[in-house]
């Protein structure tokens, strides 16, 4: 046991805390927020399975993005898939014995940390140079997209040009969830990538970033249009009623 691999399960043992308490209280703060009006953007379902229909889509291949910019719903719905199949490759180092469907997804996972990259260039791209875009980006924009794709070339490196130690690095990932912690391979690379991923974790329930769960908060994508048919009260207010 070296004093490198208690250094990074200690800071991944922080982050993952942070990571998850910082999600739940955000996640609780969009839950207990009033929606005091009707306020669905049309055209909008007018029944529950609709606006859970409409959501569905909207989750899966970013429906009103599509709508309002191809381009930038092409950069982002590119990433966003690309990511899933990274996060899914990812998921061999924490099991064992791996599960037959992660191991289908391998070769696929793999060529995904490209198109994940692309994906993120392009975004970065338009940040610089559609005009609009440019006078409302903030340097923290700038910093999560460049995070995000420092993650990816430091992953991609160490699949295709300076190869670490599979077997070492399962060992630790499965010792951090078992809490018996294990040596961890000093490849400079590997430390990158690593200390990269927990920073992700420190910075994502206070950053844009959190977007995916606020999506299904969002009334305008959630609420039934039916003004006529039933009154929309409050939870708040219906409380003063009583």
């Amino acid at each position: 046991m070296t004093a490198l691999g208690w250094a990074y399960a200690v800071v991944f043992y922080a982050a993952t805390a942070l990571f998850v308490a910082g999600l739940a209280l955000k996640i609780r703060r969009y839950a207990t927020t009033p929606a005091p009006l009707k306020i669905p953007t049309t055209p909008a379902p007018t029944t529950g399975g609709g606006a859970a229909l409409r959501m569905v889509r909207e989750v899966a291949f970013f429906e009103s993005l599509f709508k309002s910019s191809k381009w930038t719903w092409a950069f982002g719905w590119l990433f966003h898939v690309s990511l899933l199949l990274v996060i899914l490759r990812h998921v061999r180092y924490f099991q064992q014995p791996v599960w037959e469907p992660i191991v289908w997804v391998q070769p696929f996972g793999t060529y995904a940390g490209f198109t994940m990259v692309a994906g993120l260039a392009g975004l970065w791209a338009r940040r610089f140079l559609v005009d609009r875009v440019r006078y409302i980006s903030t340097p923290s924009d700038h910093l999560h997209l460049a995070l995000l794709i420092a993650i990816g070339l430091s992953g991609l490196g160490m699949r295709f040009v300076a190869h670490t130690d599979i077997v070492a690095l399962k060992a630790f990932t499965l010792g951090l969830m078992r809490f018996d912690v294990q040596p961890l391979p000093a490849d400079p690379l590997l430390l990158l990538h690593l200390a990269l991923v927990a920073v992700l974790l420190i910075v994502f329930p206070i950053s844009k970033l959190l977007h995916a769960p606020g999506l299904l908060f969002s009334p305008t994508r959630y609420q039934v249009d039916n003004p006529r048919e039933a009154r929309h009260v409050a939870s708040w207010a219906a409380a003063l009623d009583k």
